[in-house]
């Protein structure tokens, strides 16, 4: 059975849009972070749509010599349905065509099912770095491609 959902390149302002309806986002980027962080360099915005409704979102870019899987996330309706594997093996796929041997990924420590479902990919912690908090710790991680 095919999944109820297709992966597709898509734009910022439907990115953007989609990060203000994922709970974890306290306080979600606006789009000139977005188009800051991404111009100029060579970089992939991933939309997951069920029909026409974007249901979740990738975005990455180069980032001193290897692929930084940056944002992303899937509306909580859509969660545990594959979305969010989905959207990242379309990421990594690209990266590899595109001349990449790794992908990093930057997340906190409060995101536990964001870890998870890093180390099940095959990302491994590189560094971490304290923060006020622990929650608010930030976890460095990479996976080989």
């Amino acid at each position: 059975m095919s999944p109820s959902y297709s992966i597709q390149t898509g734009d910022i302002a439907i990115a953007v849009a989609l990060s203000r309806h994922i709970p974890e986002f306290r306080d979600p980027y606006p789009a000139e972070v977005y188009h800051s962080r991404l111009a100029g360099k060579l970089h992939l915005v991933l939309l997951a749509r069920a029909g026409e409704e974007p249901i979740g979102f990738k975005v990455g870019y180069e980032r001193s010599g290897f692929f930084y899987s940056w944002m992303g996330g899937v509306l909580p309706a859509w969660r545990g349905q594959g979305v969010a594997d989905a959207l990242a093996d379309a990421q990594e796929e690209w990266a590899r065509r595109q001349g990449f041997d790794r992908i990093r990924l930057k997340t906190r420590n409060r995101h536990r099912a964001m870890i998870l479902l890093a180390v099940r990919r095959g990302f491994s912690i590189l560094s971490v770095e304290a923060q006020e908090t622990v929650d608010e710790y930030r976890i460095w991680m990479e996976k080989q491609l």
